[in-house]
């Protein structure tokens, strides 16, 4: 057949086998590819992309390995540093009163200021703070005395054996007849640790706290 023949000719779409071999072939080609093509997006492309999260998952889990297995070689160290703040949280806790402490405790810092010859104008232990597993006690102390009374009980009152910080701290003038003389205002807190039932206690009304 001649190409002005095909040119011409009428292919009838519902009788192939009465096509030339050759258009047969072609056409037979093409539902080939246009097969191959759908195949390629209707199951190919969905399997890629499976294969693709299989991969991301693939890389999470290999991290989350490392990093077990980083946390596994490092264990024992873990421990030991566990144990050594474990320790010093002890010996930190052994430096809070209990309870019955705190009256002694008051009397070591009013002791401490009246052995540097400073006059005591107020001291009022105010409402003990409660937090997790101690209690602060803030007090509010006015004294009278010079820079040098001051800083001597400042420095002997941080050498306690029990903890006792010393915050707010002001200083005027106390009489313009005594201009030696000085007032200071200071806010000096001590702790003390809470027992068992103390501790329970707290937790408790906090766990109320948070249902509210």
């Amino acid at each position: 057949m001649s190409i002005s023949n095909l040119a011409n000719a009428e292919l009838d779409l519902r009788n192939i086998c009465d096509w030339p071999q050759y258009m047969q072939l072609a056409a037979g080609s093409l539902l080939g590819v246009a097969v191959l093509i759908a195949g390629y997006f209707f199951v190919v492309d969905g399997q890629l992309e499976r294969l693709n999260e299989a991969r991301a998952m693939e890389m999470t889990l290999k991290d989350e390995l490392e990093l077990k297995q980083l946390r596994a070689s490092n264990l024992e160290a873990y421990q030991e540093q566990n144990k050594v703040m474990r320790d010093m949280f002890n010996g930190i806790l052994q430096q809070l009163p209990g309870k019955a402490e705190i009256a002694e405790l008051l009397v070591d810092i009013s002791q401490v200021g009246i052995g540097n010859g400073l006059e005591f104008q107020l001291f009022k232990p105010q409402q003990e703070q409660i937090k997790e597993f101690y209690a602060e006690l803030p007090i509010q102390i006015r004294v009278v005395g010079t820079y040098h009374q001051f800083g001597n009980f400042i420095s002997d009152a941080a050498a306690l054996s029990r903890i006792v910080t010393l915050q707010n701290l002001s200083i005027r003038k106390a009489d313009k007849s005594e201009p030696s003389k000085l007032v200071m205002d200071l806010t000096a807190k001590t702790y003390r640790y809470l027992s068992e039932e103390e501790q329970e206690q707290y937790r408790k009304e906090k766990e109320k706290e948070g249902k509210k």
